[in-house]
């Protein structure tokens, strides 16, 4: 099991392989810290944008993140809804089964209106 807050495995081994590479990904995530959305927000467009690329571990990560910085379960549903007229009603599905392997159990099922 991952360590809270610890990049997972792979993500270690392969700075570890390519230090350059390692040290690239930290400047193009600095810079993207760097300006004037807040951290809530910022949390909510790297969701939008892992689930219009379709990356799984890509949403997994953003989802962690997003829910140790305050994001509910509830605004991530809301972009999975907000992304599905743009990515399409099956991708919209399957990155709502992505999000879903990460919330606490309680969580799982968006408050309907």
């Amino acid at each position: 099991m991952r360590e809270e807050g610890k990049p997972p495995r792979a993500h270690e081994a392969f700075v570890t392989r390519f230090p350059e590479l390692g040290r690239a990904w930290d400047l193009a995530r600095k810079a993207g810290q760097g300006g004037p959305i807040d951290e809530k927000a910022v949390h909510l467009v790297k969701l939008g944008v892992a689930f219009g690329a379709l990356r799984e571990g890509a949403v997994h990560s953003s989802v962690r993140k997003a829910l140790a910085a305050g994001v509910s379960a509830d605004e991530i549903h809301q972009v999975i809804a907000l992304c599905a007229t743009t990515i399409g009603f099956p991708a919209a599905v399957a990155v709502y089964t992505w999000v879903v392997d990460l919330l606490p159990r309680g969580r799982r099922r968006p408050r309907t209106r």
